[in-house]
């Protein structure tokens, strides 16, 4: 671990995990004692309780969870959006040993249907001040309406033969499972990473360290927090240092420069998505920098950032935009960039103190320093598995505990990790590499690109690169136009085949594109 890493952190990681309390849950117990009248979270249907009201309410939503049937190891299945019931809901469950399944309900019904069948779900819950749960609510065997707090939760029974999870009982708190989280639910069998209280307390302890985040703080939260990055990098880290968590439940230009201002919102958290739709909304309002909120930190992830999104972003509210990465099976962070770090490239960071990195050839040997390689990481933030998929598990966790990320990376000099792509995205063109990020970041260079997404299409003996474009509304762009800007800027063959203009790309409700949808 650097030096600068002891500095912030203020003890060795090995102390700090040794000092992690034993629940998710836990921190608020402290708030509660240190602070119980300031203000701990509040949404966008005008809910809003201290920390005192936060304890009394999940006292009481244990109480109701008890008498549904929920117990130690079980899993409850939550259909939501962000709002304060369902932390409420995610922290209760946690006091009861129980597991939140946590799924955003703007997935299609089909989608629910397969992670529900796979999870087997003691309860399934659905939050009813959100209009895309109560749709569920009425496609599921309705069950009982329980007005609790200001908010309606629709809970449905579920199996009373629906197994615990499996050997949890036994192991200490730490090591059980709190929360699982589906990563494929939309393309094929799903799968459930089972994240434990030790895995996201690490990186809630960790990560808000790192970035500077203190009890003063109040964090802006639109990411779902049925996402691992909007869980625990941001609403559990939050709770981690006493902040005020500040929950929207879906993204929108205009609504979220007004909850800045008016909330005097100190930190916010995004997808470059995000961040380009901010850049759209105010280029078209005539919106400068001068009229800007002003926050002390804005924090990447989720997906790959490019400069001009950097740049532009940077350029509006004054302030860098720190980058971070991960995956869902860490955690998610892996990489992170230090608050007190201005990193002119799109760097993610250097890792986690306390994780172990290699970046491996296809071969599995470690490769030259500078030279791309597949990344593979050890630490206390990487997931117990998949939930009864030992085979999955076994494919991207080794006997030494190295899960692979899939991810292609070079590291620099100074240690800081730098994103090519992913492995499976590898478009090999005319017998060269192309990465899609870099072929990305030239498109997104362009004034009249909103957002890209670059592809490998197969043809007969080749691999052809073809880029997804969204453009600004009226730009008139063209493939023509476009061709014509990006032809001095790449090398032949990273040049895409074809532009498909799109008048908006697939995202999903975490604001990434979706590029399984565009390869249909």
């Amino acid at each position: 671990m650097q030096s600068n890493d002891v500095a912030l952190l203020g003890q060795s990681v090995d102390q700090l995990i040794s000092n992690l309390p034993q629940r998710i849950s836990s921190p608020l117990y402290r708030w509660f004692q240190e602070c119980p009248d300031k203000v701990a979270a509040r949404d966008h249907l005008g809910q809003v309780c201290t920390y005192r009201e936060l304890v009394e309410r999940v006292r009481q939503t244990m109480d109701v969870l008890r008498g549904q049937g929920v117990g130690a190891g079980d899993r409850v299945l939550l259909i939501n959006e962000n709002c304060v019931a369902l932390i409420v809901c995610v922290l209760a469950l946690s006091e009861l040993d129980a597991v939140s399944v946590v799924v955003n309900a703007r997935l299609a019904a089909p989608e629910i249907a397969r992670i529900s069948t796979h999870c087997e779900p003691r309860l399934t819950v659905c939050f009813l001040d959100s209009k895309a749960a109560e749709v569920h609510w009425h496609g599921l065997a309705q069950g009982s309406v329980i007005a609790l707090h200001g908010a309606r939760l629709g809970m449905v029974p579920g199996s009373a033969e629906a197994p615990s999870t499996e050997d949890d009982a036994t192991l200490p708190t730490q090591q059980r499972v709190c929360a699982m989280i589906y990563t494929t639910g939309t393309t094929g069998d799903p799968k459930g990473v089972m994240l434990t209280h030790r895995n996201i307390l690490f990186v809630s302890a960790v990560t808000s360290v790192l970035r500077g985040m203190y009890a003063q703080d109040r964090i802006y939260c639109v990411l779902p927090i049925s996402h691992v990055f909007g869980l625990s990098a941001v609403f559990l880290a939050s709770l981690y240092v006493g902040a005020e968590l500040v929950l929207a439940d879906r993204f929108d230009a205009a609504g979220t420069l007004q909850t800045l201002k008016e909330r005097q919102i100190t930190g916010m958290f995004g997808v470059p998505t995000s961040f380009a739709k901010l850049i759209e909304y105010t280029r078209a309002q005539g919106i400068g920098p001068a009229e800007m909120p002003r926050l002390r930190f804005i924090y990447s992830g989720g997906s790959p950032l490019d400069p001009t999104i950097k740049l532009e972003t940077e350029q509006l509210f004054g302030l860098t935009l720190l980058n971070a990465y991960g995956m869902t099976e860490s955690g998610p962070t892996i990489c992170q960039v230090r608050h007190n770090e201005r990193l002119d490239s799109c760097s993610v960071g250097r890792p986690l103190p306390g994780m172990d990195v290699k970046v491996l050839d296809p071969q599995g040997q470690p490769v030259a320093l500078g030279d791309v390689g597949e990344l593979h990481v050890r630490g206390p933030n990487v997931m117990r598995g998949y939930f009864r998929n030992p085979e999955a598990t076994a494919a991207v966790i080794d006997a030494e505990g190295f899960l692979n990320t899939g991810d292609l990376v070079r590291l620099d000099a100074s240690g800081n990790v730098h994103i090519a792509g992913r492995s499976k995205e590898l478009i090999i063109h005319s017998g060269f590499n192309v990465y899609p990020p870099e072929v990305e970041a030239v498109l997104a260079s362009h004034p009249d690109v909103v957002l890209c997404a670059v592809l490998g299409e197969a043809v007969v003996g080749n691999e052809n690169v073809i880029a997804y474009v969204q453009p600004s509304v009226g730009s008139g762009l063209d493939e023509a136009m476009l061709q014509a800007f990006i032809k001095p800027l790449l090398t032949p063959y990273k040049r895409p085949a074809r532009i498909v203009f799109m008048e908006q790309l697939p995202t999903a409700p975490s604001g990434k594109v979706l590029k399984h949808q565009l390869k249909r």
